[in-house]
């Protein structure tokens, strides 16, 4: 992999630990983290196999991300739940987003969900939302408005940006946003001055990184220079654009990136203690510690893993 914007980093990097934070269960994967009422909370599948029917969702907390106790395990006896999302919403209450993959499926195979809580441990009833076999891949807010990239399940593959409205349903913002390829899973987030920016996962090709201005309806894309999954993506406190990426030219790892918002060149910054199976980071950034939580199958099978990076500003 070429390392095309090294020299252009404005931040240092500074692994100061990580831990295995989950291995009961013989395979633990996809993570994300938020921050809310002083304490982290964790997501994470928890199920037989990567692509076993069985998946839950478990949800730890913890005060300073090293100890996490167990809060609610989610379950659909009609599906296996994957890819939980936490986010925080404008009215403060605790917002799970996730993809029940049906066992029979007959009339759909895929659909979205989203669950509420006001203290991690007692949750609401799923809302389905979006459309059937569109997996809404995580939600983003700017200010009080959400919105989420899907990418369509099956033939005709492409991806789409919801904006979640009043109602709490999500309605089409853009309904072709990228459709090259086998465009998949997408971290979306928007900078200072609100325009929108998507890290793309495309299989088996090279990653793209696509930003549109307001009202989002005409995207640009480009070519990031490697292929990754299980994107997730940040802007550091200097403004530099941060993602965690599963990393596949040498030996496969989880990385922590920087991404060139003029180019989409990727930098791989720091390695996380990782291999094989893993990536699919949940981030949590407050003031200049970010902490990471990921998993990965280097110490046996798949584990929760968190790691706290310092970003020190040259």
């Amino acid at each position: 992999m070429s390392n095309p914007v090294a020299e252009q980093n404005t931040t240092a990097i500074k692994l100061l630990w990580s831990q295995r934070v989950w291995k009961a269960g013989k395979h633990n994967a996809f993570t994300d983290l938020c921050y809310f009422n002083q304490r982290y909370y964790l997501v994470f599948r928890q199920a037989s196999t990567h692509h076993s029917t069985d998946g839950v969702l478990r949800i730890m907390s913890s005060v300073q991300g090293k100890k996490w106790r167990t809060l609610a395990v989610l379950r659909n006896p009609a599906a296996d739940l994957r890819d939980g999302k936490l986010s925080v919403t404008p009215c403060a209450k605790l917002q799970l987003l996730a993809a029940a993959a049906f066992h029979d499926k007959t009339n759909q195979a895929y659909q979205s969900y989203l669950w509420f809580s006001a203290d991690g441990k007692n949750w609401s009833e799923p809302q389905a939302v979006g459309e059937a076999d569109y997996w809404l891949w995580r939600l983003s807010w700017l200010r009080n408005l959400a919105y989420a990239v899907a990418y369509k399940c099956g033939p005709d593959r492409h991806i789409r940006l919801y904006q979640q409205n009043t109602a709490g349903q999500f309605e089409v913002v853009a309904p072709r946003i990228y459709s090259d390829g086998y465009a998949n899973e997408a971290a979306l987030l928007f900078d200072h001055k609100d325009t929108a920016w998507c890290l793309l996962r495309k299989d088996p090709d090279h990653g793209q990184l696509g930003y549109a201005f307001a009202p989002y309806h005409h995207w640009n894309w480009l070519d990031i220079g490697c292929r990754i999954g299980g994107p997730q993506a940040i802007f550091a406190p200097s403004g530099q654009m941060l993602a965690v990426v599963r990393l596949y030219d040498t030996k496969v790892r989880t990385s922590l990136v920087g991404i060139n918002q003029d180019t989409g060149l990727l930098t791989e910054l720091l390695t996380l203690p990782s291999a094989g199976d893993c990536s699919y980071a949940g981030m949590v950034l407050r003031q200049n510690s970010l902490l990471i939580s990921y998993y990965s199958s280097h110490q046996g099978h798949c584990s929760i893993y968190t790691a706290l990076v310092q970003l020190a500003e040259k």
